[in-house]
């Protein structure tokens, strides 16, 4: 399992925008899918390669191609905001849905709805952009355990150290990759400083 926070100036500026309260939702949306075309090319590190043959206008030279089946399962509904990057990228990625909510009063998780392709033998990506607790994570990765997933990397735009702490815990063999690891949760189980409720500003039920 590896731990990988994205430490880069352009990430840095994108998540800045996503953590002001002056952006607007068209402008929200627009650094989410920055934000998370940098996160996913971070993950992407760990794809299977094939070597193959092409010709340049020159001449005939090697190369390589991603040679790995892929699936994508954002978290609903937040996650919904990272998959038009993860599709900018991988357009051949299958798409499956795991939606979770988070129990107000035990705050506890709580599946609404699960529809998943054939994941054997594939890479699959959680989108769970804001990983607090780790409640909501955790059981959407042990539900994609159950459906036969098993090569799994979870991209989270911001965390809080529990929730790091409790997915690596529980899921020792899942890789994290996190734009960043803020300082806490409030009493309501928000990360601070965080940016909010990310679905509500994705989507401008705020």
């Amino acid at each position: 399992m590896s731990l990988t926070v994205v430490d880069n100036p352009i990430t840095n500026h994108y998540l800045t925008i996503l953590r002001s309260n002056q952006s607007n939702a068209e402008t929200f949306r627009s650094a989410a899918r920055r934000v998370s075309l940098s996160l996913v090319h971070e993950a992407a590190k760990g794809l299977v390669e094939e070597t193959v043959e092409v010709e340049t206008p020159l001449e005939g030279t090697t190369g390589t191609k991603i040679a790995q089946g892929i699936v994508a399962v954002p978290v609903l509904r937040s996650g919904l905001g990272m998959i038009d990057a993860v599709l900018a990228l991988l357009p051949d990625v299958s798409v499956g849905y795991v939606g979770v909510a988070r129990d107000e009063i035990t705050i506890k998780p709580e599946e609404y709805y699960v529809k998943l392709p054939d994941m054997a033998g594939k890479k699959v990506l959680v989108l769970e952009p804001m990983l607090a607790t780790g409640g909501s994570l955790s059981y959407a990765i042990q539900m994609i355990k159950n459906r036969g997933g098993a090569d799994i990397t979870a991209i989270c735009v911001i965390a809080a150290p529990v929730g790091v702490d409790r997915v690596q815990r529980e899921h020792p063999d899942v890789d994290l990759v996190i734009a960043s690891i803020d300082r806490d949760l409030n009493d309501h189980y928000y990360i601070r400083p965080g940016l909010g409720d990310m679905g509500d500003r994705l989507f401008g039920t705020v």
